[in-house]
């Protein structure tokens, strides 16, 4: 963190991950979690890790998107059951699930659209990692679903409060209350997955780049219109949207896509 309190991608520099792979490409940043022999699960080093791929990509200014994906057979097929087994206080367990929620809240509070290319499975903590992220694309095989109460468990990292949002609350209370995986077409019609492509990552890519094309500042601040507005009413969400358009408006990128629509050519924008 600088003086400032802005990231400085600097600091990370050195940084070597264990179990997860970040890279950037033409504004799309990419982090791949990589521990396939678990099937991806979450335990408190990979959290760790996660929250600092998540902090360089906040900090790194050439990064408009971000695409997370899984290696292997599996997104993230939940939290590690061995790390969760040693708890036995309800302290510990509050403190764990928080950890898990402040990750998860970190990337759902990142200035630029998020996108899950969910390879395989995505379970527990992997579909709450999901549903952080504002996209979703799956392969046709991909299962999704939180199974938390098949091991007298809840969902601890969001996931009764995010899928509701998303889904309503009775299609999620279906899948939380009986912890049923389901499949990517029932997912992809229930709202949970936007798109269905037989190669999740190159799809999610594809689409990140698409983003990229737009505005980045325009891209933030609608994020931010859309996530305010979904907690409040009405006319509250209306004077939501007014700030935020009066903020857009002043940019340099608003002229840029204005003067480049004049001028029936490509729009070049600076994230001024």
């Amino acid at each position: 963190m600088t003086d400032d309190g802005t990231n400085d991608p600097t600091a990370f520099e050195e940084l070597a991950f264990e179990h997860l792979d970040y890279g950037v490409d033409e504004h799309v940043g990419r982090i791949t979690i990589m521990r396939p022999e678990r099937l991806n699960a979450l335990d408190d080093d990979l959290l760790l890790e996660l929250a600092m791929a998540i902090d360089l990509a906040e900090g790194d200014v050439e990064v408009r998107a971000l695409v997370i994906t899984g290696e292997g057979r599996a997104f993230v097929a939940g939290a590690d059951l061995a790390a969760l087994a040693g708890i036995r206080d309800g302290f510990a367990g509050r403190e764990a699930a928080l950890a898990g929620q402040d990750v998860m809240n970190s990337l759902a509070a990142l200035p630029f659209p998020t996108i899950a290319a969910i390879n395989g499975f995505a379970l527990g903590g992997g579909l709450e990692l999901a549903l952080a992220c504002d996209l979703r694309v799956a392969t046709p095989s991909a299962k999704l679903g939180l199974p938390e109460v098949t091991r007298g468990l809840i969902p601890g990292y969001g996931g009764t409060q995010r899928l509701q949002r998303l889904i309503g609350l009775s299609r999620a209370t279906d899948l939380v209350l009986t912890g049923r995986m389901i499949g990517a077409e029932e997912a992809h019609a229930f709202g949970l997955v936007h798109r269905l492509a037989d190669d999740a990552l190159a799809a999610a890519l594809e689409l990140a780049r698409t983003l990229v094309r737009n505005g980045p500042i325009a891209l933030g601040l609608a994020k931010e219109a859309l996530v305010r507005g979904a907690d409040v009413t009405l006319p509250q969400g209306l004077e939501i949207e007014a700030d935020l358009f009066g903020l857009a408006v002043t940019t340099d990128d608003a002229k840029e896509g204005i003067a480049s629509f004049f001028a029936k050519r490509d729009a070049d924008f600076s994230g001024q």
